[in-house]
C-alpha cells in the first residue's frame, strides 16, 4: 500500500467540508459501501418522506392529491431539480420512465430531425441497454442501422449517412470520462446529433449539458442520486429542439396537450412535455424528491474534488498490489468516481472483500469496480478499504470454495 497513514486520513476527515452529509444517510454499521455507482445508499430522510405519501397523500387525500398535493406536476418539479446538476435549463428537463425508455424516445425523435440519415453510431463497450435500445430503434426505421465503434474511432465513421451518436460520458466498466463539449462540437460538424447517456456522471461531477452545446441526453437517479432501486429516469432535450418540435413515438395520454379532451387524435404537449408518455410512478418520485433536498445543500465542485481525491488516494494505495491492475485513467480530465482494477481471479475478491464488510462490484470478464460517492465516504473509509483488498489479496483467502463463482453477476 501506498505511504500515507490512516492518522493522515482522519486529518483530510477533520477539514473535508462535506462531511456533515454522511449523518444523511443510512449507512449500516460496520459497511464500507462502494458500489454507489450501482445503487447508491439509502437517505435518512427517504422512509419518511414515502411514509407520507403513502399514508398522507393517498391513503388519506386519495384521488384529491393529483391536485392538491401536485402529483401532476411532479416531473417537471423533479426536472427543474435536477437541470442545475446536468447544466440544463429548468424547462430542458423530465423525470418520467426509464433510462431504456427515455433512450428508445430521443433516439427516436433525433433520427426524425435527421431525415435522409440512417446511421445511429455508439460504442461498442456501452452499456448494453444502450445498445440493444439502439439496435430497436434502428429496426423500426426502414435502411436504418446501427454501427458499433469505439469513442477514439468515432471521427473515422462520422460521414453524411450518420444521423445520431450515442455515447455514455462514463465507461460503466473503467470510469473513463470523455469529452463531452469536444466530442459533441465535432459530431454536430459532420451534421449529426449528439446523445449523451449520462448515468455514470449525474451527481458524481458537474455536467455540464448546455455548455457542451448536447442536443439530447437520458440519465437515471438510482446510483449516484441515490433514488432508491428501480427510481425513475430523466431526460434533457435542448430548447432549440423543443422549438422545433421533436415527436418522440410513445404518444401516451401524459403527452396530450389535453389530457382530459378524451380526444380519438394525439396532439402532443410544447415544450419538455411531449416527452412523457404515461402516468407518474408517485412514490419512485417522493423518494426521489427526498434524495434532491440534499443534493439541492451539496456544493458540485467540492463533491468532484473530493471525488478526485478519494479516487487519487484509493489508486495510490492499491497499485502494486499482487495481481492488480488499474484500469481507470490516472488523469483527473478523464475520470469519473469510480475506480476499475483487473485482477484474473476478480469474482472471487470481490466476494471476499464483500464478506469483510467492503462492497464493490465485479463485471466479466476481470474488472472489480469500486464506486466513490463523495457524500457519504470518508477518506479512512478508502484507506481501510484498500487495506482489506491488501489482506485478502496477501492471505489469499478469496480462493476459498465458497467463492468460487456462481449465478449471475450482481
Amino acid at each position: 500500500m501506498g505511504m500515507i497513514t490512516r492518522e493522515e486520513c482522519a486529518a483530510l476527515d477533520a477539514v473535508d467540508p462535506l462531511a456533515a452529509f454522511r449523518k444523511e444517510f443510512a449507512l449500516p454499521d460496520g459497511v464500507i459501501y462502494l458500489d454507489g455507482n450501482s445503487l447508491g445508499a439509502l437517505p435518512a430522510r427517504t422512509p419518511e418522506r414515502v411514509r407520507q405519501v403513502v399514508e398522507e397523500e393517498w391513503g388519506r387525500e386519495l384521488i384529491r392529491s393529483w391536485n392538491d398535493a401536485g402529483w401532476f406536476e411532479q416531473p417537471y418539479a423533479l426536472g427543474r431539480r435536477i437541470a442545475p446538476l446536468v447544466g440544463a435549463a429548468a424547462d430542458e428537463v423530465v423525470v418520467c420512465d426509464t433510462t431504456s425508455v427515455n433512450l428508445f424516445k430521443v433516439l427516436s425523435a433525433a433520427l426524425r430531425l435527421r431525415p435522409g440519415r440512417r446511421t445511429v453510431l455508439g460504442d461498442g463497450e456501452a452499456f448494453p441497454t444502450d445498445l440493444y435500445i439502439a439496435e430497436g430503434v434502428t429496426g423500426l426505421v426502414e435502411g436504418a442501422r446501427s454501427v458499433l465503434v469505439r469513442p477514439e474511432e468515432l471521427d473515422a465513421h462520422l460521414d453524411g449517412d450518420v444521423a445520431v451518436v450515442v455515447l455514455s460520458h462514463v465507461d460503466y466498466r473503467t470510469g473513463e470520462l470523455l469529452d463531452m463539449p469536444g466530442i459533441t462540437a465535432r459530431v454536430q460538424a459532420a451534421g449529426a446529433l449528439m446523445i449523451w447517456d449520462v448515468c455514470h456522471s449525474v451527481g458524481a461531477l458537474p455536467v455540464e449539458l448546455a455548455a457542451s452545446n448536447a442536443d439530447f441526453a437520458v440519465g437515471c437517479t438510482y446510483k449516484y442520486l441515490n433514488g432508491g432501486p428501480g427510481a425513475p429516469a430523466f431526460l434533457y432535450v435542448a430548447e432549440r429542439h423543443l422549438a422545433a418540435g421533436p415527436l418522440q413515438p410513445l404518444s401516451g395520454w401524459f403527452g396530450h396537450a389535453r389530457p382530459f379532451a378524451f380526444e380519438p387524435g394525439y396532439d402532443p404537449k410544447a415544450g419538455i412535455g411531449r416527452f412523457l408518455t404515461s402516468s407518474p410512478s408517485l412514490l419512485g418520485q417522493a423518494a426521489l424528491g427526498a434524495s434532491l433536498d440534499v443534493w439541492e445543500r451539496a456544493d458540485l465542485a467540492a463533491v468532484r474534488a473530493k471525488s478526485l481525491a478519494l479516487t487519487d488516494l484509493f489508486i495510490s494505495l492499491v497499485e502494486g498490489l499482487d495481481g492488480i491492475e488499474v484500469a481507470t485513467p490516472r488523469e483527473h480530465a478523464r475520470r469519473g468516481s469510480q475506480v476499475a482494477l483487473r485482477h484474473a481471479d476478480g469474482y472471487p475478491v470481490v466476494q471476499a472483500l464483500i464478506e469483510r464488510g467492503v462492497i464493490g462490484d465485479f463485471r466479466a470478464p476481470d474488472l472489480m469496480r469500486f464506486g466513490f460517492t463523495p457524500l457519504y465516504l470518508s477518506h479512512t473509509d478508502v484507506w481501510d478499504a484498500a487495506r482489506q483488498l491488501a489482506e485478502v489479496l496477501e492471505s489469499g483467502e478469496w480462493r476459498a470454495e465458497r467463492f468460487s463463482r456462481r449465478g449471475e453477476v450482481t
